[in-house]
């Protein structure tokens, strides 16, 4: 019976062992990356375009021959918004054995995981993810996005050198950083410029109506009108406004970007005097930016939006510092992506000393149903 039971562990020891040499081979065949976006919920629409063009870009590394002779195994994880799911969502994908992590792709939620991918000093890069403080958080973490204060600064410099604004109002989400960064930025850039900020009025996250603010601003005419809020509420803003007769021009960031796909086409026009600040221009003739919105057009029916170009743009910079770093090391990595000189849709990438990209953005207006770029434009 002894003899017998000693057999039984031997094999059983034999069998064990086996399977852990199984899953470690199993694991060094691929390079595993993790990714998180809000693919429901209130903001799914960023995230959807965030998750879609990083896979496209994924496929088309895995078929050129992968990174480091691995293909790269990309798992994405829907947060819906929240920054408790994103927390969760990040420590499960670390668990799975990550190398790095894309995402997330809002403020709140790339701010929330920053704090703990720096801990893990996990390579990290927002493709999004706006607000100030998030790269902040640990020198593991990157974005391939603008900051909420430049384009607050942008878009005040652009409305009173290029729009010939004197006078402003602000319309923003209280409850939001992304919303208050450029809110604040703006108004005081606005006021270095001599611009005079008649209204800077809040409401609270979840608001549908803004009549109350938008019938004072009514009352103080002012030449522009910013509103540095996400796309789906955009569109009700410019609706009201429009039924309160306001005729400002109107001003956004890049939270703008999808705005098109919130609005009746019957009622098109509320945009008709509207500005915002893209970070790419789908009107370009690059072969490779036209080859992007083709395959992306076709493969989710749906069209591309900014935060699409940006997805894409992030995959292949993550997956250059890997290469270049010859090893999956997070030190190594880490310093890869600090050398980063990329040319891609967005234009060319590097990153200043607090791992934030030095780019142009593109003022974007509308022509109907469709976005229409009028011109790069940058500030210092």
């Amino acid at each position: 019976m002894k003899k017998m039971r000693i057999v039984s562990l031997l094999m059983v020891a034999v069998m064990l062992t086996g399977a852990f040499a199984g899953c470690k081979s199993k694991k060094s065949d691929t390079i595993k990356i993790g990714g998180l976006a809000p693919l429901t919920g209130g903001v799914a629409q960023y995230g959807q375009a965030v998750d879609n063009a990083v896979k496209i870009a994924i496929e088309e590394i895995n078929a050129k021959g992968g990174v480091l002779g691995k293909q790269i195994e990309y798992k994405s994880v829907d947060e819906k918004g929240d920054p408790t799911e994103a927390v969760n969502a990040y420590y499960s994908l670390a668990e799975e054995g990550i190398v790095a992590l894309i995402g997330d792709v809002t403020s709140k939620p790339s701010k929330s995981v920053a704090e703990k991918a720096a801990e893990d000093n996990m390579p990290m890069i927002t493709p999004s993810g706006s607000e100030e403080s998030i790269t902040a958080s640990g020198t593991n973490v990157f974005r391939t996005c603008f900051i909420d204060p430049y384009q607050g600064k942008l878009m005040a410099t652009y409305a009173n050198k290029e729009l010939g604004a004197k006078s402003a109002a602000i319309l923003f989400d209280t409850g939001d950083p992304y919303s208050t960064g450029i809110a604040d930025a703006f108004e005081d850039t606005a006021k270095a410029l001599g611009m005079t900020v008649t209204n800077n009025e809040g409401y609270a996250s979840g608001s549908t109506d803004f009549k109350t603010q938008l019938t004072k601003i009514q009352k103080s005419k002012p030449d522009v009108l910013l509103l540095p809020v996400y796309y789906s509420d955009v569109a009700l803003i410019a609706a009201q406004a429009k039924q309160l007769g306001i005729t400002a021009k109107l001003l956004g960031g890049d939270g703008w970007a999808g705005v098109l796909n919130q609005i009746d086409e019957n009622n098109i026009d509320v945009l008709a005097n509207a500005y915002f600040c893209n970070q790419f221009d789908p009107t370009s003739t690059d072969q490779e930016m036209q080859d992007f919105l083709k395959k992306y057009r076709e493969r989710y029916d749906a069209e591309p939006i900014m935060f699409s170009v940006l997805g894409y743009d992030t995959a292949y910079i993550l997956a250059a510092a890997i290469e270049k770093a010859g090893s999956t090391d997070a030190d190594k990595i880490i310093a890869e992506l600090n050398k980063t000189d990329y040319d891609g849709l967005t234009g060319k990438t590097v990153f200043n000393e607090k791992r934030n990209p030095v780019r142009q953005a593109y003022i974007t207006t509308f022509d109907g149903k469709k976005e229409k770029v009028l011109q790069s434009y940058s500030v210092d």
